[in-house]
């Protein structure tokens, strides 16, 4: 896949599934949230637009070397390597990047990159399907190196690069969609990343919970969360909001941001 093709993909994949799952998914209830913000939506998407193509041109020494033959991608089933690698492939890569991404990620939360670099996508507290490829450049191309790193430690397939490709744009999506389906003590889902984006140093996992349990980062879902009358009660988003302002003092000091909520308050004084 050319440089200009996957951007093109990456683009279109990503409005489509954020479109769709705006539609379709998000609960349209969000935007009442006391830590949602004034025109939140067009800001994803515009730090999206923004941030997109250079993360392109940064993955682009991949992507030449892959085309050069450098990578370990292999045609179809007779160049498999041993007989059912092209299934192992699957959990191979997501294994490998879950566990790489949670470092990364990890990382990119430390005091002395969190503010220029991961705090753009943590503006975000209570996010929109939009927000799922908000990112500075520098910090979704590290997110993504690990994705990019694999074909050239381990042989893969590639229609299965392709199609992993879209997956983990749809994956992104899903896990901002802020519908909490899966309750799950090993799938790292929306309902988890919606506690790392409220509450900051939990949750860094991409695809499982087990490099947060082993690193001591987990954090269980609010449980309210769950149960439709409580997800969107008001009582459940003051407790969120008491415990958010508390953590946010000692991750980022002073809240610059806007509230959609505070600025239909003042309006109406």
């Amino acid at each position: 896949m050319a440089i200009h093709e996957k951007r093109i993909f990456g683009l279109i994949t990503y409005f489509i599934s954020a479109t769709l799952s705006y539609i379709f998914i998000w609960d349209k209830t969000t935007v009442k949230h006391p830590k949602f913000l004034k025109n939140q939506i067009p800001m994803e998407i515009a730090q999206t637009m923004g941030s997109m193509p250079i993360m392109s041109l940064l993955t682009a020494p991949f992507l030449v070397a892959e085309v050069r033959g450098y990578a370990k991608l292999y045609d179809g089933f007779s160049d498999e390597p041993f007989p059912y690698y092209s299934i192992i492939q699957f959990p191979l890569f997501i294994a490998f990047t879950d566990f790489c991404i949670y470092w990364i990620h990890r990382g990119l939360h430390h005091p002395l990159i969190y503010k220029s670099l991961h705090k753009p996508h943590h503006k975000w507290i209570m996010p929109s399907p939009f927000a799922s490829h908000a990112f500075h450049p520098l910090d979704g191309w590290s997110q993504s190196v690990p994705y990019h790193v694999f074909p050239f430690i381990f042989p893969l397939q590639k229609v299965a690069y392709v199609f992993l490709f879209g997956f983990i744009n749809l994956w992104t999506v899903l896990i901002h969609d802020g519908e909490y389906v899966a309750n799950s003590p090993v799938i790292n889902g929306a309902a988890c990343h919606t506690m790392h984006h409220l509450y900051f140093n939990y949750n860094y996992g991409q695809f499982t919970t087990l490099w947060d349990r082993l690193g001591g980062s987990y954090r269980k879902p609010n449980e309210e969360l769950f149960r439709r009358e409580t997800k969107m009660d008001k009582e459940e988003w003051k407790k969120q909001t008491e415990e958010m302002e508390s953590i946010l003092k000692d991750v980022e000091g002073d809240d610059d941001r806007k509230y959609l909520v505070e600025d239909e308050s003042k309006k109406d004084l």
